[in-house]
């Protein structure tokens, strides 16, 4: 692929003025933000919008690249006019993305990912500060969730940003004569990048589309460290459990897993891994953790996360031989992975003991507790990654919408990687910011690693 248009390199692409901008200056570009008339949208409480902004001006403290991105995007307007179209959790780390697209010139309307992951006073400051029309509201059931995207289609997006392949399958299916207007997209997570690879291997996918979630500067870090993280913190943060010396399994020993299970042996718990692919299996085992059959390790398990992507990965053998009183949890982005109709089938008695925290009585008199319904625990219960590996992560989506934008039309309708140039720009920018110097290759050395006759 080409580089992005106009710029020598992305990492100049990403500074100010020729250098990097210092931490200090990036925590408010402009200070005095211009209240605007209300816009189209749907959300709980406008009144909540000077808390959002407190929260949104927080995380911006952690994304000095996205800002240094935002900052050459108000001078350059690489999307003016450019109608975007984003389903993905309405969070503070999100509300930083759309005030880069915002300063490119770009009309952007926002809905969300998942039910429960909507910050409500994010949300009221997107529009009332930043002008970004949002259809989000947490706790929203199904039938609003939908309308919400229905909303944002309506928009007739040129440039899709999604989270999940929600909005990219409502277009494929029940809005197929919008697809004439979209130019491109950007898909964030495994599980949606799995959908769009389908649609594209069945010749059914109508626009290229930039898979973020696999950019080094993605997964190495907000899926292994961010994941990891954050998932601890919603569970603490709904059970208030000590953690140390209790047993957690681990569904799935990907990026996600593999950071998850880091994170649960340095505070001191006991982890099982399980599973279907066999050289992650042997990776985990090599990492020093146990890993065994779901149905076996339900007998031990005091926590269980599950991070695959799939479905029904707690399924009838692992609750017939479930520790009693075992908390299940997903950080998997859909509430597939536990098989929850089966609970509510088998179950005789289902209380809520606090908000999100539901325990489940099976006939033998065994409690199987639930967390978040089975949705991702870190946005439903806690607040979701840290801004800090977020920064990259959204650095990522904003270099490709605009590259998208750049290049419309000369694209096949396929999913591509990010391209290098982006995905290490945004490496070394970060590094920069952190006050980080590496070192780099001499011409003899670029010469030796390129040639066979030394």
């Amino acid at each position: 692929m080409r580089s992005v248009a106009n710029l020598k390199n992305v990492a100049a692409a990403l500074r100010l003025g020729g250098s990097v901008v210092p931490l200090e200056k990036l925590q408010l570009f402009n200070p005095v933000f211009e209240r605007r008339p209300m816009i189209p949208c749907d959300i709980k409480d406008p009144s909540l919008a000077d808390a959002g902004l407190s929260r949104i001006l927080w995380a911006d403290r952690d994304m000095p690249v996205l800002a240094a991105i935002r900052e050459r995007f108000e001078r350059e307007r690489p999307l003016e006019g450019v109608r975007i179209g984003a389903c993905m959790h309405v969070t503070t780390e999100t509300a930083n993305l759309m005030r880069a697209l915002v300063a490119s010139g770009a009309q952007v309307t926002l809905c969300a990912s998942n039910p429960l992951s909507t910050q409500d006073d994010t949300a009221a400051s997107l529009v009332r500060d930043f002008g970004v029309s949002v259809y989000a509201v947490e706790g929203e059931d199904m039938d609003t969730y939908n309308r919400h995207i229905q909303a944002v289609v309506e928009t007739n997006p040129q440039i899709i940003m999604d989270d999940g392949a929600d909005l990219d399958t409502a277009l494929h299916t029940v809005y197929r004569d919008k697809l004439a207007y979209v130019e491109g997209g950007t898909e964030e997570t495994t599980t949606g990048v799995v959908r769009l690879m389908a649609m594209a291997a069945d010749g059914t996918l109508g626009y290229p589309v930039f898979n973020i979630n696999d950019a080094n500067t993605k997964h190495c870090f907000d899926n292994h460290y961010g994941t990891g993280q954050s998932t601890l913190d919603g569970i603490v943060r709904a059970t208030n459990r000590l953690l140390c010396g209790r047993t957690m399994v681990v569904s799935g020993y990907g990026y996600c897993g593999s950071g998850l299970a880091l994170r649960a042996k340095g505070m001191g718990m006991d982890v099982i891994v399980c599973e279907v692919d066999p050289l992650k299996a042997l990776e985990a085992h090599m990492e020093g953790y146990r890993v065994m059959p779901a149905a076996e390790a339900a007998a031990e398990a005091d926590v269980w996360v599950t991070v695959t992507g799939n479905c029904k990965v707690i399924d009838e053998p692992a609750f017939e031989n479930m520790k009693d009183g075992a908390i299940l949890c997903n950080s998997g982005h859909f509430d597939s992975e536990i098989n929850l109709e089966w609970l509510e089938q088998h179950a005789v008695r289902k209380v809520e003991l606090k908000p999100l925290v539901e325990e489940y009585t099976l006939a033998d008199g065994r409690t199987v507790v639930v967390l978040a319904q089975g949705r991702l625990v870190n946005l439903a219960c806690a607040e979701g990654h840290p801004a800090s590996v977020m920064d990259m992560s959204f650095a990522n989506q904003a270099l490709a919408a605009e590259y998208l934008h750049q290049h419309a039309g000369e694209l096949e309708n396929k999913v591509y990687d990010v391209p290098a140039e982006i995905d290490d720009g945004v490496a070394r920018v970060k590094l920069e910011t952190l006050g980080i110097a590496i070192d780099e290759l001499t011409e003899e050395q670029k010469a030796y690693m390129s040639s066979w006759n030394f």
